[in-house]
């Protein structure tokens, strides 16, 4: 199969969807993958995608427990994962990130998801996708994509690093409490991830021209690693793949993000 870009157009995906490598996995509602979906997408809740240890939300899934949920999706090391979900791309941005971390890089977004898709008239059907059986093992050996609490507080100080806020103004500045500690990491640049979204154009990411624009202005430059976190990494995930995207080569995404980070006593927070 033709190698697929990060982010994929729903008319190039059309043109592959009988590739025997692709594997298309819907993150959306199940009511709604049982409503409508792509032709031969198979369904995944995305509670699989994430690991709770209260308070604590959005940990890296546990590898057994995750390779056999990837193995009842049919998954291979030669597949080429596209994810799609109904929200404009966080939870399928998420499964991109987790399997990045997996080392599985054959990977692509659909640019709006369902949404795009369903609105420039792509096909649709209601039938239940079954994949064969496989045995895939998860195991998380490209930690580069990820940051965790020490990372952060170690690199406070670096100038090399920036933090990209993807959560909404009333979480960033702390009017908003979804934890023990309202705020933000200190030094973090607020870029909310519907910021990066054109709801004009059915919810994909903004030209890459303006998207460039909007994070050079706020020092998010492609020359820095930038550590993206929301309050799950469930935002934050569509911030690491628009980023990759870009061309940033250092991105990092914060798994337990604001709810590790504001529940616990240790870390400093600015409001």
């Amino acid at each position: 199969m033709t190698s697929l870009p990060l982010i994929i157009e729903p008319d190039e995906l059309e043109q592959h969807l009988a590739d025997d490598k692709l594997l298309l996995v819907d993150l959306s509602k199940h009511s709604q993958y049982l409503q409508a979906h792509i032709p031969g997408a198979v369904f995944l809740d995305y509670a699989y995608v994430t690991a709770i240890s209260k308070p604590t939300m959005g940990l890296l899934p546990d590898a057994e427990r995750f390779g056999h949920i990837l193995s009842t999706l049919g998954m291979t090391e030669d597949t080429h994962v596209v994810a799609y979900d109904e929200e404009g791309g966080g939870k399928a941005a998420r499964l991109i990130w987790t399997l990045h971390a997996m080392g599985h890089f054959k990977t692509s977004l659909l640019n709006g998801g369902i949404i795009s898709w369903f609105k420039e008239e792509h096909p649709l059907v209601a039938d239940v996708t079954h994949s064969a059986q496989t045995n895939y093992a998860v195991s998380y050996t490209h930690m580069d994509v990820v940051a965790d609490t020490d990372y952060i507080l170690q690199n406070l100080q670096n100038s090399d690093v920036a933090l990209l806020d993807a959560r909404s103004e009333g979480e960033y500045d702390g009017s908003k409490k979804f934890a023990e500690r309202a705020g933000r990491i200190p030094g973090a640049i607020r870029f909310e991830w519907t910021d990066g979204m054109d709801e004009a154009r059915h919810y994909r990411l903004l030209p890459d021209a303006e998207l460039k624009s909007k994070l050079d202005a706020l020092g998010l430059t492609a020359d820095r690693e930038i550590i993206v976190y929301c309050q799950t990494h469930h935002r934050s995930a569509l911030s690491y793949v628009m980023l990759k995207h870009l061309g940033y080569e250092r991105v990092r995404g914060y798994p337990g993000s604001w709810s590790e980070w504001g529940n616990r006593a240790d870390t400093p927070v600015e409001i």
